[in-house]
């Protein structure tokens, strides 16, 4: 579909300028010199135009290299959304809120593009923190029992439940999921409502960053004030 709309555009500039060129051959204009005319000002004009003949040829390497088809799921440049087509100066993408986002075609060949959809299977990653109290056997075996326990979720390429780090409040996991493509959105959400529900049932504790804090006043000769106020109750020890 992409193929075909954009040869469609180009053809339908080039027929523009063909008909306009015979036209004019047929009330008796001298095409020669018009050509020639038309070189020295396409010259002039490409090199005014300069961005928008690059985004002509950026348009030509999408078409040919075809990091993406219509449909795709893509971010490109920082834009995410679904991919209608690949015009001549621009590439259409519909977000996901369905508002329309064009990108210079020159933009997306020299940009990052990442295809969410070019491949059949996606994994899910939760990170997920356990208190340092907590059994990580058991946070393990929770978190492949929601895993199992979800019908979309793939069997092979096998979930597991790997250590990532120990953090400041927590000990770190994630649990790494595989499912296909289309399901990835709607079973990251499932899982993480599982987790919160099942960790709850099973007197896991997801800790929140804490900090303990410990304030001493002094006295302006550096004294701390308890040891002042001890002083005026009891003069002896003053």
């Amino acid at each position: 579909a992409i193929l075909r709309d954009f040869l469609r555009n180009l053809a339908y500039a080039i027929a523009l300028v063909v008909v306009l060129v015979a036209a004019l051959d047929s009330l008796g204009v001298p095409t020669t010199s018009l050509l020639a005319v038309l070189g020295a000002a396409g010259l002039a004009i490409g090199l005014a135009l300069r961005d928008s003949l690059s985004n002509i040829a950026s348009g030509v390497m999408l078409i040919v290299l075809r990091p993406f088809r219509a449909g795709d799921a893509v971010q490109i440049a920082g834009q995410e959304g679904i991919v209608e087509s690949v015009r001549i100066f621009q590439t259409l993408l519909r977000a996901y809120q369905n508002h329309d986002i064009y990108l210079p075609n020159s933009q997306i060949t020299t940009a990052p593009i990442i295809n969410f959809t070019s491949r059949g299977e996606r994994r899910i990653d939760i990170a997920v923190g356990v208190g340092y109290g907590d059994d990580i056997r058991r946070a393990r075996e929770v978190l492949l029992g929601i895993a199992r326990a979800n019908p979309a979720v793939l069997a092979e390429p096998a979930t597991d439940v790997l250590v990532s780090g120990l953090g400041e409040s927590s000990v770190d996991l994630v649990l790494r999921a595989w499912v296909k493509t289309p399901d990835f959105v709607p079973v990251r959400s499932e899982l993480n409502e599982a987790i919160h529900r099942d960790f709850t049932q099973a007197g896991l504790s997801i800790p929140y960053p804490q900090r303990d804090l410990h304030v001493y006043h002094h006295d302006a000769d550096g004294r701390p004030l308890a040891q002042i106020t001890s002083a005026v109750d009891d003069p002896d020890r003053g």
